[in-house]
Formats: C-alpha cells, structure tokens, sequence
C-alpha cells in the first residue's frame, strides 16, 4: 500500500510540474518594419488579423515545384460579383498582381464584421484613380485622400503606386489615415500573439476574440456535430498559424490558448491520442493521410497547445501522382 501510494504521488507530483512547466518555444521571425507601421495605426482593437504574403509565396521552390498548376491559376480570393468583375474589366489577376494582404477585422454587433486592410503590389497600380472612378458607386474625400466605394461593404483608397488601403467603410478609412495611438499598445492580446507567431513571411492569423475563434471551428466542425464538444474546443480563447513555404516543404505551427492550462494538458493529450490513433496501421485513415499526421507534433505548453509540422516536399509529391 506505502508503494502504492508513493507511485500515485510521484505520478501527480509528476503531472503537476509537467502541466507548469514553460516549454522552449521557436524562436519567432521579426515583423518587418513596413508591415509593423500599418498595422500600428490601426484603429480600435483587432478580433482578427491575417497576412498573406503572395510575393514570397509565388517565388518559393515548393508553389513553383510542388502545388499543382489547378492551384495556382485558380482565383485567389471571390470579393463579390460586382467587385470581381470589376477586376476583370480593369486586367487585375490577385493570383499575380497582389503581392503582401494584411487585413484586420472587428466586430460589430452579434453579426456585422468591420476590416481595415492594406492590399501592396501591381494591383494599386492597376486600380489608377480614373478607373476607380468611372467603376465605382460613390466617391468621397476622406482625411484629405480620395475613397472610393466599389461595393456595399468595400470602400478602397490609393495611397501610392504600390499601396491600396480597403476597408469596410469610409469612416475605417478615416481612422486608419488619422491614426489615434497605437494598436499594439491599446491591444495586447493581438500584440502578444503576433509576437510569439514563429513564421511572418509567408501566411499568418491571429484570432485575438473568443468569438471569432467559435466562429472559425464551427466552420470547420459543421460537418461533424460531435466534434464540437471533445478536446475542450469549446473552452479555446484565441488561436493563431503560420506557414512558411520552405525550399524542402511546408512549415507552420498553430496554437490554441485556452482559460487555463489544465484545459489545454486535457485538449493537448486527447489531440495526440487522436493523431496516434488515426496514423497507426489498420486504421480507415487514408495512407496519404497518415503520412501527413505522422510529421505532426503536439505539446501542451502552459495555457496553450501547440501544434508544430514539418512537412517535406515529397508528401505533396506523391499525392499529386496518386490523384
């Protein structure tokens, strides 16, 4: 019984210090200056903010040597029957003439969604004041900068050959031309998870609202009822990921923080299992599949659970010949 005993509190003891212990993290790439003075002077506080960086996707070896030409020619994004085929008439093709896309959401009320964005490349050429005037649905003056209204909810302004500011509204447009203060300053959740995201080069979000997060694994459980209630989805606070477009493959890393770290020890240890479980042989899980999950790792370190892949160019390869 003494033995007995002894085991169960060195296995508590042993959980306990495991649950507390600050594990070593990636060390996170630098945001560039550039990119850092806009999203300063964004206005308010952030419930989303997502980069995409096309330019250094287009010239990395894994787009050109790796994703399938269906992939790459097909549309980067759908803005809207109206602004699309604006866009079409005017020679604009996002897939080659936008280079970097930051854009930041807030939400308003229980369902609208406010953004402030900067768009930067040879789409802010294209989009030149005589065409967005003749294409668009209202002109107005804002902060001593032309705006003009393409659609219901998409007000854009150019702000040099390489920058197109688009917002939601005239008046997001105001505020980001008229900076009050700074965001990273005023919001320190987005601030904190910006910071610790590892790769900004390429593609990143930061989901700083507990409601944005709901939000975003209701669209991904929405087929599958029953997942919304395991691994403590229903407890995540904010979420953020970053890819980077490696020369050898993919890599990215996600994490999930939640309300304290008991929650994310239970989500962490019930994901591992999951992704255990689905990789060994004799499981439904497809052979693609289970090479894809076998480069994942997953570890709980304090409130949040991280999840890091490492995926080579070689997976993708031989997908594409299978399909």
């Amino acid at each position: 019984m003494a033995t007995l005993f002894v085991l169960g509190l060195v296995v508590v003891l042993t959980g306990y210090l495991w649950i507390n212990w600050k594990k070593p993290r990636l060390a996170p790439e630098a945001l560039s200056p550039e990119l850092t003075a806009i999203i300063q002077n964004m206005p308010g506080t952030s419930d989303a903010m997502i980069y995409v960086g096309m330019k250094d996707i287009r010239e990395s070896k894994f787009w050109k040597e790796a994703v399938p030409d269906s992939i790459r020619n097909s549309p980067l994004l759908s803005l809207g029957k109206r602004t699309d085929s604006l866009m079409k008439t005017g020679g604009i093709d996002l897939n080659s003439d936008l280079d970097t896309l930051l854009v930041s959401f807030q939400r308003s009320g229980r369902k609208q969604q406010n953004y402030i964005g900067m768009a930067c490349g040879p789409v802010a050429r294209k989009a030149s004041a005589p065409f967005l005037k003749s294409a668009s649905l209202q002109t107005a003056e804002v902060a001593g900068r032309q705006a003009y209204q393409l659609d219901s909810t998409l007000w854009v302004s150019p702000m040099s050959a390489n920058r197109l500011a688009i917002a939601s509204s005239s008046d997001n447009l105001e505020k980001f031309f008229k900076p009050s203060g700074r965001l990273f300053e005023r919001d320190s959740t987005t601030a904190s998870l910006i910071g610790k995201t590892p790769y900004k080069s390429h593609v990143w979000f930061a989901l700083a609202s507990p409601q944005w997060t709901a939000g975003a694994l209701q669209s991904l459980t929405s087929k599958n009822s029953e997942v919304k209630s395991v691994g403590n989805l229903n407890r995540l606070q904010q979420i953020t990921m970053s890819v980077k477009f490696d020369d050898s493959g993919l890599k990215g890393q996600s994490e999930w923080v939640y309300k304290d770290r008991q929650a994310a020890f239970f989500a962490s240890t019930f994901l591992w299992g999951a992704i255990e479980l689905s990789s060994i042989s004799g499981s439904r899980t497809s052979e693609s599949s289970k090479e894809l999950l076998r480069h994942l790792k997953v570890s709980q370190n304090l409130e949040s659970v991280i999840v890091t892949a490492d995926l080579p160019q070689t997976i993708f390869k031989k997908s594409g010949k299978k399909e």
